[in-house]
């Protein structure tokens, strides 16, 4: 069994969904945990309270992690909280789905923003935390729309591929560090956000029938792949992609 007893994760956009399941096994596994949210705060809390249901201590954190200054702000909230922070989990993303030329200059700078300039701004901030502990994590979350094009994703596509190539390189200079960083790209969940996509019904059961797992992806099977990445079973990984899909993306 994975124990992580005695460290501290961040996890970004964990009020719901993947996020909120990434925070659950983390605690599971021993990590106290700070939880970010932006608009549910009651979602936020309700995480909050199953990590504590775990015996493991939780705080709540609210952050625009498409503002440098929020960002900061939250590094500093958990140093506050905890005195250190040993994983980062970057989850919480944005965009919508719409063709690619109808995204306006405003869409795809605060896409950019959030998708990619949060996990700067964090590492930025949280570089000596993650540098002073027994193996610093980082972990991103990506999908298959970073290298494949999927109708209406161009803007979260586009950013999610610069969001993989950032983390290779903070992989290549901030490794020696001491600090582990990878992605995991996970195939579809169903979610609040993924239920917006154009012809959702069908897609999901175009995935399940696909899957060669027998199964629908969930956002727990995902947590088990940030589970391992945040563990001393990963200390050899390094500046690597993850795919955790069922086997979709073998099919070509």
């Amino acid at each position: 069994m994975i124990n992580l007893s005695g460290r501290v994760a961040l996890v970004t956009g964990s009020s719901r969904g993947i996020g909120r399941a990434i925070a659950i096994r983390l605690a599971e596994a021993g990590c106290d945990v700070v939880v970010h949210y932006l608009s549910s705060k009651s979602g936020a809390l309700d995480t909050a309270g199953a990590i504590q249901a775990q015996g493991r201590r939780a705080a709540v954190v609210k952050a625009d992690v498409s503002e440098a200054s929020d960002l900061r702000r939250m590094v500093r909230f958990t140093e506050a909280e905890f005195g250190r922070l040993d994983i980062l989990v970057c989850n919480a993303a944005t965009g919508g789905f719409r063709p690619i030329l109808s995204n306006t200059r405003r869409q795809w700078s605060h896409a950019l923003r959030a998708n990619v300039g949060a996990l700067l701004h964090l590492v930025r901030a949280a570089e000596p935390l993650l540098a002073a502990a027994d193996r610093g994590k980082v972990i991103a979350l990506s999908s298959l729309g970073s290298h494949r094009a999927l109708k209406d994703y161009g803007l979260v596509g586009a950013t999610k591929a610069a969001l993989e190539s950032a983390v290779r390189q903070l992989a290549l200079e901030l490794g020696p560090r001491g600090i582990d960083f990878n992605i995991l790209l996970a195939g579809l969940v169903e979610t609040a956000s993924t239920r917006n996509l154009p012809g959702a019904e069908n897609l999901f059961r175009s995935v399940e029938q696909q899957s060669l797992s027998g199964r629908a992806l969930t956002a727990n099977d995902v947590a088990n792949g940030a589970l391992f990445l945040s563990s001393p079973l990963s200390d050899m990984v390094q500046g690597q992609t993850l795919i955790l899909d069922g086997g979709l993306s073998i099919r070509g």
